[in-house]
């Protein structure tokens, strides 16, 4: 990922951050016959490793985990991101010299990538995920809910993924190139935005004093 000094994200815990509050990656393999890649969700344990272990699982369908990866994997998290008008620079009044841009969070995540189908691990894998994603509902449904036999039989149907994180490269471009009275206009504009996304964006730009 091309990460300018400005943009560059290197703080361990916001890159946890970031990785935790996304809530779909895509995993990409390099092969013999080229990338392949998949979106899933994954969730991070780091508590294994340096840097933690990522896990999730693929459909058993899937030809991206029965082709031998070249090299390690990566798994690309995306955080909030949003389109930046040049109108809303004050720059653009002083002389003109403006173009629009994309502000956004992201991180890498490389390591060597390991598929298994053993079903206690898929198991354990398949209910810490869905913990995961279902720990903010008034009642949350476990694994567990589920028929034993029903949920055998859909374990067969999927592989699991193991990515044990040997490096991270995080970026988080939201406008800190541009001078203060830029920054504030793009804030603010985003602020005003009808889209529930661009507001998201707005409390991550750099602003003066308000």
């Amino acid at each position: 990922m091309y990460t300018p000094p400005a943009f560059r994200e290197d703080d361990p815990a916001s890159l946890r951050r970031i990785l935790r509050a996304a809530r779909l990656a895509t995993l990409v393999t390099a092969t013999a016959d080229g990338p392949v890649a998949t979106p899933l969700p994954l969730f991070l344990d780091d508590g294994e490793g340096e840097h933690g272990v990522l896990y999730g699982h693929l459909a058993r369908a899937n030809p991206q985990w029965q082709a031998p990866p070249l090299g390690p994997a990566l798994a690309m998290f995306t955080g909030p991101d949003a389109y930046v008008t040049p109108s809303w620079y004050a720059s653009k009044q002083e002389h003109g010299k403006v173009v629009p841009t994309w502000n956004y969070v992201a991180v890498h995540a490389y390591g060597p990538v390991e598929f298994f189908d053993d079903s206690a691990r898929l198991l354990e894998a398949v209910a810490r995920l869905t913990d995961l994603h279902e720990q903010e509902r008034a009642q949350p449904w476990r694994v567990a809910d589920a028929p034993e036999a029903f949920i055998a039989a859909q374990l067969r149907g999927i592989v699991g993924v193991r990515l044990p994180i040997a490096r991270l490269e995080g970026k988080r471009k939201m406008s800190q190139n541009r001078p203060e009275a830029d920054r504030d206009g793009v804030a603010a504009g985003l602020r005003q935005s009808a889209r529930a996304s661009d507001r998201e964006v707005a409390p991550l730009i750099p602003t003066g004093p308000r």
